[in-house]
Order: structure tokens, then C-alpha cells, then sequence
């Protein structure tokens, strides 16, 4: 249950496969995921879930592995319905967000119901994706297969989604 060495650094434990079953599972995989990202050098990353509520994005964790990230080529995209639990609960994020705002991409779509939404990280070496919102649950996978196809649903809510979270919001 290992990615290859080019895909994890040698300090770090290897992106695991296979399936999560708890909301503490679901947070240690997005902070390691967020650190082999820093450690790895990944080009680009796609966040998704409908508000990010329970994500551990305003850790100091998080916020360091995603400041060690950034960097000249990096890209990183988020797809959400809404960003308000985001500024509500994640300030670090939020911070973070504002001083990188060129590489971060933010849209949003209200299309899709919150029981539809996907919810995940994707990276060209490895997936997270959660299939049970309510147990948190899911499955993380370097496969290409799988890959692809939570790519497409991505897609799929990309193509149909408007900007959104503005890294800074303009008053009168």
C-alpha cells in the first residue's frame, strides 16, 4: 500500500491506498496529503467538497505544507456550492488564500445539491475521494482509473461553476 518513492518524500510516510472510515482518518490523509504535496513538489491540486466544513484547512499544519507548496507553477483549484464555512472557520486558509491569490483558482457551484456534491482531493499522482459524507468515509488511491474518473466529475462541476471566494472583497 505504497506509491512509488517518486510520489511521497523520504521523510514523509507514503500516500496510502485503499479505503477511510472516520472523520480523523479523512483529516490525517488531507495533512499528509498536503505535506507529500510540499515534500513532492506536485504541480497541481483540486480541492472539492460543498463548503469544506470539516476540512482541516485552517490548521497550522495545513497552512505551513500549503505555504512550502506554493511556488512559481503551482496551481491550486477549489470547487465548492459556498465559501462561508471556509471564512468562518478556516482563517489561516483564508490568510493563506489572500497572499497566494494568483495561484488559487475558487469557483463555485450552486447547481448540484450538497448530498451530490463530490467531495475530495485530486493530484496527478493520487486521489482522495469521500463517498459517504455523513461517516465520512472514502477511498484514496494512486490508480489511474480512478483517477480519471473523479477528474471528469470535477470537470463536470468546473464546467458548470462561476467564479467564487474572492482572495479580497472590495467595499464602497
Amino acid at each position: 500500500m505504497h506509491l512509488d518513492d517518486n510520489h511521497t518524500a523520504p521523510d514523509l510516510p507514503a500516500l496510502p491506498e485503499g479505503r477511510f472510515n472516520s472523520p480523523s482518518e479523512f483529516s490525517a490523509l488531507i495533512r499528509l496529503a498536503f505535506a507529500t504535496a510540499a515534500a513532492s513538489g506536485w504541480r497541481e491540486i483540486t480541492l472539492s467538497d460543498s463548503n469544506f466544513e470539516d476540512w482541516p484547512l485552517g490548521e497550522r499544519a495545513v497552512a505551513q505544507s500549503l505555504s512550502d507548496w506554493s511556488r512559481s507553477g503551482r496551481k491550486l483549484t477549489m470547487l465548492a456550492r459556498n465559501y462561508d464555512e471556509v471564512m468562518r472557520r478556516h482563517a489561516r486558509f483564508v490568510t493563506w488564500r489572500r497572499t497566494w491569490a494568483h495561484i488559487i483558482e475558487c469557483r463555485k457551484n450552486t447547481q448540484l445539491s450538497a448530498d451530490d456534491w463530490p467531495s475530495g482531493l485530486w493530484s496527478p499522482v493520487w486521489v482522495l475521494q469521500r463517498l459517504d459524507l455523513a461517516h465520512c468515509t472514502g477511498v484514496v488511491s494512486s490508480e489511474p482509473a480512478r483517477r480519471v474518473v473523479f477528474k471528469e466529475r470535477l470537470d463536470e462541476c468546473w464546467r458548470r461553476s462561476s467564479p467564487g471566494f474572492p482572495a479580497t472583497t472590495l467595499g464602497i
